[in-house]
């Protein structure tokens, strides 16, 4: 099957109220993994390729051809997000490519020129059809910003939308980028304010960091497309260390990536069908 647009997929758990996983590459092992998943699933699947993955291939269109060729040899519903790029070039080049979405980054920017930056991105993606996902600040974990205490503001967020015409906002609402464990305590009431003020799907990052039943509840209030990527990766890295540290003298490396790949699958089957059973939009207990 050809590569799913992301608007589509995105449209379609807004419209049933339920929360989409979108799940980061790193290499070929994930992406073949995150396929499987959704495969095994029925459920869509967004692969994201990030700015830092983009610098650890060399390049952009290696990594992205190996997803688009995947998503090809898959009857799953996939599609390609460009995660977190801070440069416009980048998600230009991605949107040229057949991306069907891109995350800008101008969170670093002072207000006014993120405004700026995020509205020439949108203008060039618009005019391929392509969905524009932008953040209003740091999420926690990248230079202290958004750090547990801060929250999305959200006359700032319907101003920011208003004027830049994205399709998707990540907000700020108590999770932190590469956190190792699942303590991260989501602002749910937030959520539901943030859902009831604005007429663009919500993002959750920093999802990692948050445990299954807040997930769950987080998708209620009116989370949309829910990131993962520092939790698939601790799975996958724990299951070499074990097959290592059981076979010291092991040098193929296909022996250990196999059962990594496999593990990290299934647990992201897993968190796609826990996405899934989100119901009612805007409520939480």
């Amino acid at each position: 099957m050809t590569l799913t647009p992301t608007r589509r997929i995105i449209d379609d758990a807004v419209a049933a109220g339920t929360g989409v996983a979108a799940f980061n590459v790193i290499h070929l092992e994930t992406a073949e993994g995150l396929v499987a998943a959704a495969e095994r699933s029925g459920l869509p699947v967004v692969l994201q390729i990030s700015q830092n993955c983009v610098k650890y291939h060399g390049g952009l269109h290696p990594v992205a051809a190996a997803c688009r060729a995947l998503a090809e040899q898959s009857d799953a519903s996939v599609a390609l997000h460009l995660d977190h790029a801070e440069s416009e070039d980048l998600t230009r080049a991605a949107i040229d490519i057949g991306f069907g979405s891109v995350m800008y980054d101008g969170a670093k920017l002072d207000y006014a020129d993120n405004v700026a930056a995020t509205r020439r991105v949108v203008e060039y993606a618009h005019a391929a059809n392509v969905f524009v996902e932008a953040e209003l600040g740091e999420i926690g974990g990248k230079d202290g910003a958004h750090a547990p205490g801060v929250r999305t503001d959200p006359e700032e967020a319907v101003s920011f939308v208003a004027h830049t015409g994205v399709d998707a906002l990540a907000v700020a609402v108590g999770s932190s980028h590469a956190m190792t464990e699942r303590v991260a305590a989501l602002d749910l009431d937030l959520i539901t304010r943030l859902h009831a003020a604005l007429d663009v799907p919500l993002v959750l990052h920093g999802s990692s960091g948050v445990a299954d039943d807040v997930l769950t509840l987080a998708v209620r209030a009116g989370m949309t497309k829910i990131n993962v990527s520092t939790h698939l990766n601790g799975v996958f890295t724990g299951v070499i260390r074990d097959v290592l540290g059981a076979n010291p003298a092991l040098v193929d490396s296909r022996k250990y990536l196999a059962p990594a790949r496999d593990a990290l699958s299934a647990e992201a089957e897993r968190l796609q069908r826990l996405f899934a059973l989100a119901p009612v939009v805007g409520t939480h207990p």
